[in-house]
């Protein structure tokens, strides 16, 4: 049986006893998870200490999601405080909304903040951070098929999301631009993983190009989205944003690469240090067992040579037996014949 359009689940919370699972929360949830890990194993092949990126984004984060949620209600701000609307509903950020831009540039200042407090270079700890950013993106924009919402024009490829009738929205089947956001930061994490080996790139050019090709996308899959928007000569806000966030990141990558080429060679201070007195530790730890090793085997020769019979000692036992009972047989008979 072909699969005609891909089906939107009836709802996007499960329930675990009186606990909810949400579905968009947990996409976001797997995708810091991704971002920390992949941005930790980044971070350590440059130079720096495992742990540092989970430090950062404890302030990353919070500010991220705080930011993201504030882009989303200034720019669409109708939807809860407009008449008839719900105020209180713009802090229900489980049921959607969150604006990368904001995310982006808030979470940065996060990082910033708890950079400083490590003494790192934010602009390298950014590098080492910005595939993992994509990918969960990526995986964030799963929480929009939970929630039915950020669809594209309606069409009849095999690939269309199917979507139900609910408030804002007619049943029907759309361009699934959540899938579509969501292979392209993909593509854009894939992208900035060969180029940064590539080209060694360093001083924030790595996330800046992950922001450009991201913003180059963004821009066409915006311009298929049917959700309500505000318009600006014609074209939605976001994708104003992307076009300008775009031309500014090319030209970062253009400035920095003229003014500091090449890439960082210490990211995090200490680092260097800690990695070449663990490397001492083993091989001192290893030198230590191999003169142990070497002394047990003597002791265990010494010993063995201790067991070995003492010169003579054969030539003894014979003696001994001569003069046992066989001898003491041989002086009685002699006193009976002298007798």
């Amino acid at each position: 049986m072909d699969l005609a359009y891909i089906p939107s689940p009836s709802t996007g919370v499960i329930n675990l006893g009186p606990i909810p699972l949400r579905g968009y929360a947990f996409c976001i949830i797997i995708g810091v998870f991704v971002a920390v890990w992949f941005g930790n194993k980044r971070w350590v092949a440059r130079g720096g200490r495992s742990g540092t990126v989970a430090d950062i984004a404890v302030w990353a984060v919070p500010f991220g999601l705080v930011g993201g949620r504030l882009y989303h209600v200034i720019t669409d701000y109708q939807l809860y405080f407009s008449e008839g609307e719900n105020w209180v509903d713009a802090f229900k950020i489980w049921e959607g909304g969150l604006g990368i831009w904001g995310a982006i540039a808030l979470g940065a200042v996060g990082a910033w903040i708890g950079c400083r407090r490590r003494g790192i270079p934010l602009p390298a700890w950014a590098d080492a951070l910005a595939p993992g950013i994509a990918l969960a993106q990526a995986c964030g924009r799963w929480g929009n098929w939970f929630n039915q919402e950020l669809y594209g024009k309606q069409t009849d490829l095999p690939w269309a999301l199917e979507i139900s009738d609910g408030p804002n929205r007619v049943a029907g089947t759309y361009h699934p631009t959540f899938l579509y956001e969501s292979l392209w930061c993909i593509g854009v994490a894939l992208l900035v993983i060969w180029a940064d080996r590539r080209f060694k790139l360093g001083h924030g050019r790595a996330f800046a190009l992950y922001v450009a090709a991201y913003c180059a996308g963004r821009g066409w899959i915006e311009y298929m989205r049917v959700d309500e928007a505000h318009h600006i000569l014609g074209l939605r806000l976001n994708v104003w944003t992307a076009l300008i966030v775009f031309v500014l990141a090319v030209v970062y990558i253009v400035i920095s690469a003229k003014l500091r080429p090449g890439r960082e060679e210490i990211v995090e201070p200490g680092a260097a240090e800690d990695a070449e007195t663990a490397g001492d530790g083993a091989k001192d730890g290893a030198e230590d067992t191999a003169a142990e090793t070497a002394k047990d085997g003597d002791d265990a020769a010494g010993a063995g040579k201790k067991a070995d019979p003492a010169p003579g000692a054969d030539e003894a036992a014979k003696s001994t037996d001569a003069d046992g009972p066989a001898a003491e047989k041989d002086d009685t008979a002699k006193a009976a014949k002298n007798g």
